[in-house]
């Protein structure tokens, strides 16, 4: 099934939007394979706000941010996940303004565990559970525990009748999310994509951690979940006709020609999926290498 991914953005990196009723956007100038045009940063309300997602270390992006909140207030530094292009911000933003951090929790995984991409400098002054609350004077935002992406990783909810919903690196409109063991979970992202698509129309827009705003939410989110379900059949029928076989050595097969900058990420991918598979009973891993049963 085709993701109908958005890709036009015009948002010029430092500059600030008003993205949607009580919501700006600030866009850091952090480009990648992996991040589109960089990280957006969300700010909440007026006068006294909120600033989701701060980004990576970025005096310039600090800058911006700072000086579109000229004569406001920070009140709050919220953190979606600990990877490195959403955290580490926080902690220059906070010196900045003495606002407390909120977030779930520390990053999960070790680096020597492989979780190299994680902020482990990161903790946040209030844990922000799974349905914590956390509000200002013209806002108000539920937190959803969403791990897939990473095991630590927020969804915010904003009360009113926009129904705007941040949702992160868990669903981004310009394309679908990283799933890397051991921070990704391909089993825990489609729990937790299984919940988003459960909330149905209460949620009419999405502010995603890369990429424009996402409207009307509902298909995009059913063609992630058909495209996933079509990625683990297409891995399994290679494992089958492989015999057995590494999650790198499966990437020509299940993806076709890849940018080579991504086979490296796919394969994480595809290793994902099959530790999935694995718990449900339906390869076996020998090793590097797997085979179905």
């Amino acid at each position: 099934m085709t993701i109908p991914f958005l890709r036009k953005d015009d948002l010029a990196h430092g500059a600030v939007e008003e993205t949607a009723p009580g919501v700006r956007r600030v866009l850091c100038n952090n480009p990648s394979a992996f991040t589109f045009r960089g990280t957006n940063t969300w700010i909440i309300g007026r006068g006294r706000v909120a600033v989701l997602d701060p980004g990576p270390e970025d005096a310039a992006h600090l800058a911006a941010i700072l000086a579109a909140l000229r004569g406001e207030e920070i009140t709050h530094i919220l953190v979606s996940h600990t990877h490195r292009d959403h955290s580490p911000g926080a902690r220059a933003l906070q010196a900045a303004t003495g606002a407390p951090t909120h977030g779930f929790g520390r990053h999960m995984t070790p680096p020597d565990q492989g979780g190299e991409g994680g902020d482990h400098g990161f903790t946040p002054d209030v844990a922000v559970p799974d349905g914590g609350v956390v509000e200002g004077d013209d806002w108000r935002l539920t937190a959803l525990h969403t791990p897939g992406h990473c095991g630590n990783h927020l969804c915010f909810a904003m009360d009113g009748t926009a129904g705007n919903f941040f949702s992160a690196d868990m669903v981004m409109s310009w394309s679908t999310s990283v799933v890397s063991p051991p921070d990704g979970d391909m089993a825990a992202y489609m729990t937790s994509l299984e919940r988003l698509i459960a909330r149905g129309e209460a949620d009419r827009m999405y502010l995603c951690g890369h990429g424009p705003r996402l409207p009307g939410p509902g298909p995009y989110l059913a063609a992630l979940k058909a495209h996933r379900l079509e990625r683990e059949a297409k891995t399994l029928e290679a494992l089958r006709a492989a015999g057995a076989a590494t999650a790198v050595e499966l990437v020509p097969p299940v993806y076709g020609p890849l940018d080579p900058r991504l086979v490296g990420p796919a394969g994480r991918s595809l290793l994902s999926h099959l530790i999935k598979l694995e718990g449900e009973g339906a390869v076996v891993r020998e090793g590097e290498r797997w085979r179905t049963r």
